[in-house]
């Protein structure tokens, strides 16, 4: 069992009932309790709680009735204080996402007129307009018995973490198209493990939502899907809403297996199959009035194990420190601080770091003074965490969006040209030398220009090829291997960077002709 939580990086599902082999031979009442006693007791031992998930009867050659039941142990790792899980939350304008997050994270239902995300919003204009324009972070806990922990019985964000076992992050994205940019930069770099998808029941799929589950299929993220608002709709609405999400995502783009829940037996599938196999995705159908199916979401975000394995994390863990900087503010009476997230290494308060590159290509020598995760103090930050990070004094003017801290050993590499292999998703007229579009690679954020088609004059949409790019304004820290997402107006591509030709510091300056 030890070593299970440890794969599963604090969860297991145990089949108790189920052969070697797999046979379903099933266990009679006396034999079930005596099982799920010695699993109790196993889990005491190494200070897990556990929680039965679902029982089934089965057919066996046998007069006695017996059943299969599926349980799940949870323990908090020794090193972290939660499991942690990262879910983007995309779809049109107006399908209800803001609203949705509300709803699950204070735990009460809309009234009908959007009362549940006012709660949400970081601005006056989106409070007036209804419409999400920035990115904002939202929790939602769940303890070791798997029971919901929220704002309806936790007043702040530290009781909800002091509580929680596991914590999901929803990363709340806007739906209008003309905030489609920071609606790209938070899925390149927020890292979230998976994407929800939302779709209003009666609207379909409308809007920026092709654009959006293109995004998720581009980047790679695993995404599963919402359809709210059925308190609205006939059930025949509801339904025609469904089969066009079937008819879309079994197209040969997609290639993905729709999986309809319907009850807490399908929940618990779901979970186990999307986290196996990144082509199921689980399709909701719900209200965020009538609270219809909402536990069936709850039990699916319940049981959802990390999709990374604890092989990659310790990988990654090894790596000299690397985080990534998304977000910057001015908090009285601490400084400087900077989000993001930890993209590899370890991070721990007192740490000398260097945060760039500037404008002239150069790294700074900064200081770690303070880490929160979940806006509770963390001593540690680990790969793959996100978290903000208090540097003092430091000059705030110094920071942008798109940088990165590294340690000092890392020596790292900047470059103002670079090359990607990339596909031309959609252009109305010829790609060719000399086109500026807006790059997106992980964090970073900029305007290059096309200087080199490799083995072609111009590309047309779905072509392929090897294209030299040159920033604009500023070097960046790129990665060989990095996706890349590019747009301008209604051109987009993706790809990923070949080849970065790397500056050093002095000479940025010169390359980019200041």
């Amino acid at each position: 069992m030890k070593w299970r939580l440890q794969e599963g990086r604090g969860e297991a599902v145990y089949q108790i009932g189920v052969e070697d082999n797999g046979l379903l031979v099933g266990l009679a009442d006396e034999e079930m309790r005596a099982s799920l006693k010695t699993l109790h007791r196993m889990a005491e031992k190494v200070g897990a709680d556990i929680t039965v998930l679902r029982e089934r009867e089965v057919d066996y050659d046998s007069d006695v009735p017996r059943k299969i039941t599926e349980v799940l142990v949870r323990k908090v790792p020794d090193n972290q204080q939660f499991l942690d899980l990262r879910v983007a939350v995309l779809g049109n304008v107006d399908s209800g996402k803001s609203t949705l997050l509300g709803v699950l994270t204070q735990g009460e239902l809309d009234n009908g007129r959007g009362r549940a995300r006012l709660n949400l919003f970081r601005h006056l204009h989106e409070i007036q307009s209804g419409r999400t324009s920035s990115i904002s972070f939202e929790i939602l806990g769940f303890n070791s018995r798997g029971e919901v922990v929220n704002y309806s019985d936790s007043r702040t964000a530290e009781q909800i973490c002091e509580s929680s076992s596991k914590m999901i992050t929803f990363i709340d994205l806007a739906g209008h198209h003309k905030y489609l940019r920071t609606t790209i930069f938070g899925l390149t770099s927020y890292c979230p493990d998976c994407a929800l998808l939302l779709v209003s029941a009666n609207t379909g799929i409308a809007g920026t939502t092709r654009e959006h589950l293109g995004l998720a299929l581009a980047l790679k993220v695993p995404f599963f899907i919402v359809v709210s608002k059925v308190d609205l709709c006939s059930k025949a609405t509801v339904e025609r809403t469904v089969r066009q999400l079937e008819r879309v995502l079994k197209q040969p783009g997609c290639h993905k297996l729709p999986l309809l829940v319907t009850s807490d037996d399908d929940a618990v599938t779901a979970a186990q199959q999307f986290a196996q196999s990144p082509n199921v995705t689980p399709i909701f159908t719900l209200s965020s009035v009538s609270g219809e199916s909402l536990d069936l979401l709850k039990v699916f975000l319940n049981i959802l194990p990390p999709l990374t394995n604890s092989k990659e994390q310790e990988e990654l863990m090894q790596q000299l420190t690397e985080f990534q900087v998304d977000e910057i503010y001015t908090v009285p009476e601490v400084g400087t601080v900077v989000g993001g997230t930890l993209s590899s290494g370890i991070c721990r308060e007192g740490d000398q770091l260097v945060v760039g590159p500037t404008d002239d290509g150069r790294f700074l020598e900064l200081k770690v003074c303070s880490i929160q995760r979940n806006r509770s103090a963390c001593r540690v930050l680990r790969a793959g965490q996100a978290a903000t990070l208090a540097l003092g004094d430091f000059d705030r003017a110094l920071l942008r969006k798109g940088m990165v801290m590294v340690s000092p050993e890392m020596n790292p590499t900047i470059c103002s040209v670079f090359e990607a292999e990339i596909v031309l998703l959609f252009h109305a007229t010829t790609f060719r030398r000399g086109f500026q579009v807006t790059v997106h690679v992980g964090n970073v954020r900029q305007t290059a220009v096309v200087e080199k088609i490799h083995a072609k004059d111009k590309l047309r949409t779905g072509e392929k090829a090897v294209v030299r790019f040159r920033f604009l304004k500023h070097p960046e820290y790129l990665k060989v291997g990095a996706k890349l997402l590019f747009r301008e107006g209604v051109t987009k591509g993706i790809g990923h960077v070949t080849d970065v030709q790397a500056v050093a510091a002095g000479e940025a300056q010169a390359r980019l002709g200041f």
